[in-house]
């Protein structure tokens, strides 16, 4: 199986090749520069309700592309293979998890519609940049991310609660945080909230309902970001006979430019 030393410096490409390997890794830190997205496909007729549903909530839920009817392609990795280019995915079966397997294409229909969501690893190269650490990445870990009690605008028959991720920032830089990512708004852009976790219904900061936790250092302060999971968390609250989806953390990495999606 392909190995990499130095993730950070590869193109997406190379990374989608050891990926199909057998490579199996949250990408976070991965191909700098780089856009990564989170993936959901419904069957079709499911389709217009998952597309309303982030159109009513594109803080968690920004549509980055939507593919043709039993597509395993987007235009935002040309030549990738959505069956078997992301290190790890979901399969659902009416709302259950029922595999989390590294390749889908025995799962895959020819009925499904598969949407591409922005994801917040998209910032973190220019979070890094200006001087923001990341603690997740520093510590080998996947980000921490937390089922809310902000339940989102339903749509149809889709429904649930918002999903966050959290970064410890320290507090002096929490500002330059929120600036930064507010400029790639496609990317869930700024915060959704900064400081006390019991605001979002959040109880235990050590117990992510997806990822891994996370350590801060002192003087550090959890923020908190819209995350693409939260169509995951849709699926269960409303049990659709079927989705495949990326497992949390386990991100497409496409060819698009970080900067692509930067409004100034």
């Amino acid at each position: 199986m392909t190995t990499f030393a130095e993730p950070e410096l590869l193109v997406p490409g190379q990374a989608r090749a050891g990926f199909r390997d057998g490579i199996r890794s949250p990408t976070a830190g991965w191909c700098a520069g780089y856009t990564q997205a989170n993936l959901i496909s419904v069957p079709e007729d499911w389709a217009d309700d998952v597309l309303l549903f982030c159109r009513r909530n594109p803080k968690p839920c920004p549509v980055l592309d939507v593919t043709e009817r039993g597509s395993s392609s987007t235009s935002l990795a040309p030549g990738a293979d959505l069956r078997t280019d992301v290190p790890l995915y979901r399969v659902w079966d009416s709302g259950e998890l029922v595999d989390e397997p590294s390749d889908v294409t025995a799962a895959w229909r020819d009925d499904l519609v598969t949407f591409v969501i922005g994801c917040s690893f998209t910032f973190e190269t220019a979070l890094a940049e200006a001087g923001v650490p990341l603690r997740h990445v520093a510590q080998g870990r996947n980000v921490a991310m937390y089922r809310t009690s902000v339940e989102c605008r339903p749509a149809g028959r889709l429904h649930g609660p918002m999903v966050v991720s959290m970064r410890q920032i320290p507090a002096g830089l929490v500002e330059t945080a929120t600036r930064v990512s507010a400029l790639m708004p496609a990317v869930h852009g700024a915060p959704v909230h900064t400081g006390d976790p019991a605001a979002l219904g959040i109880t235990d900061l050590a117990r992510p309902d997806f990822g891994d936790p996370v350590d801060a250092e002192p003087g550090d302060v959890p923020v908190f970001w819209g995350c693409g999971v939260t169509p995951q968390a849709a699926l269960m609250a409303s049990r659709p006979p079927f989705a495949i989806t990326h497992a949390p953390g386990y991100m497409l990495i496409t060819d698009a430019r970080d900067a692509d999606y930067r409004i100034a």
